[in-house]
């Protein structure tokens, strides 16, 4: 571990956001722990999409149990593997479903966080746009035709889907903007495809077209998106969407019913083969899930279709490789890692500038668990937090031992497990993920 070296960009992102309780947006294969099987299911998936295929998971976990971070990790690994990532949260704002711009908000949303390989922060849109064009112009030029010819025979494909001769129509007025040098084009035919106009007048005096994205069409336009991002030249997208349990929030049934019936029919495309180099990830609690009142398994389609392996149940068994996938509390050897990775992020990858020793971890933990108290944590995200806090405090105050700031309590070294060895093996272990 002390060989990897971290950058002072990575380390702030981490820090900052670790101390603020939230996923850092770079540097997360420096503190990721365990999750192997996890890992190599969703790794399953990616490989389904990029071979044009379609898939969805749902991870499902407590509040600060990881799934944002792990969500967060699958995404960065899809990005290597040379898939668009799009994601975005949840909110009374943003859903599946609405009639009244929520869906579109949701669209937006994701066209705005839109990331690839070179474009991994979003933002990314109009630099698929104009790989798509740079393909088809060369492809004209070979073959002696008009550039919008050769755009609209490679867009023929998606003629017959929802807003499909609209979607060429403005690809073409992206590149007479691009050609012309007219920015104002340009920037219309990206608020065209993030869904920013709010009204087909405004789209027809911007673009000549008649259709808009709005909540009727949300979810085929991503399908149309993801044949699009193929004809790019990239190997498919992946939809990340987190706080899913703001849907079982929903005090309206109607309204979350709606939605219920678009998982739906996302579940019935992607593990019917209808998509094409389309994925989902969708996150949420267990009551987002389970609940029979008011979660997925309320509606009795989502709840035939999602229940888990009874075999799997019987015998105490995981199946990772049906739709739902629970990440469950990391493990008190995973937490030895965790807080490994953490002093590492610190020292920037330099075991030489490390601030505490090894035995700083059996104190912490015990002064945790004594202290604070044992419930505080079980998620991840407070260990994470609290140990970050911890160090932060020891490396802005050399003068003060780190004893002093954990009150120097007695250590039950008897259940700590032997840190060297377990972060060795993990290393070993996740090696194959490294990105």
């Amino acid at each position: 571990m002390s060989e990897i070296t971290i950058k002072s960009k990575e380390k702030d992102a981490i820090i900052q956001s670790l101390m603020a309780g939230v996923v850092p947006r770079i540097g997360l294969h420096h503190i990721q722990v365990g999750r192997k099987k996890e890992i190599e299911a969703l790794l399953k998936n990616i490989e389904i999409i990029a071979s044009g295929g379609s898939t969805i998971k749902f991870v499902i976990g407590e509040y600060g149990a990881g799934k944002t971070f792990f969500l967060n990790l699958i995404r960065t690994i899809a990005l290597e593997k040379g898939l668009v990532t799009v994601n975005a949260d949840l909110t009374p704002d943003r859903r599946l479903h609405a009639t009244a711009g929520q869906a579109r908000s949701l669209y937006a949303e994701l066209m705005r966080s839109l990331s690839t390989r070179t474009k991994w922060d979003g933002g990314g849109l109009s630099g698929i746009v104009e790989k798509f064009i740079s393909i088809a112009l060369k492809e004209a030029k070979e073959q002696g035709k008009n550039i919008e010819v050769v755009i609209h025979a490679k867009l023929e494909i998606l003629s017959e889907m929802v807003n499909g001769y609209d979607f060429a129509s403005v690809i073409a007025s992206y590149w007479k903007g691009y050609d012309s040098g007219n920015e104002q084009l340009k920037s219309d035919a990206i608020r065209w495809l993030r869904a920013e106009f709010s009204t087909k007048t405004d789209a027809k005096n911007a673009l000549g077209v008649r259709t808009i994205i709005d909540d009727l069409n949300f979810y085929d336009q991503l399908k149309l998106m993801s044949k699009f991002v193929r004809l790019a030249g990239y190997n498919g997208i992946l939809i990340g969407l987190d706080e899913m349990v703001n849907l079982y929030k929903l005090t309206n049934t109607q309204a979350r019913n709606a939605n219920y019936e678009q998982i739906l029919r996302i579940i019935n495309d992607c593990l019917q083969g209808n998509g094409e180099g389309l994925g989902f990830i969708m996150c949420g609690t267990p009551e987002f899930l389970m609940d029979t009142r008011r979660g997925l398994y309320s509606y009795q389609a989502l709840q035939s279709r999602l229940s888990e392996n009874k075999f799997a149940n019987d015998t105490g068994l995981i199946d990772y490789n049906g739709p739902i996938l629970r990440l469950s509390k990391l493990t008190k050897e995973d937490l030895y890692v965790l807080l490994h990775h953490i002093r590492n992020v610190f020292a920037l990858g330099d075991e030489t500038k490390y601030l505490v020793p090894e035995e700083a971890f059996h104190h912490f933990m015990d002064y945790c668990f004594k202290k604070i108290g044992d419930a505080y944590f079980q998620t991840t995200r407070n260990v994470a937090k609290a140990f970050t806090d911890f160090l932060s405090l020891v490396e802005q105050n050399p003068q003060v031992s780190w004893k002093e700031i954990l009150g120097n309590i007695s250590i039950e070294k008897d259940n700590a497990p032997e840190n060297k060895d377990i972060v060795d093996n993990e290393d070993e272990e996740l090696a194959q993920f490294k990105l």
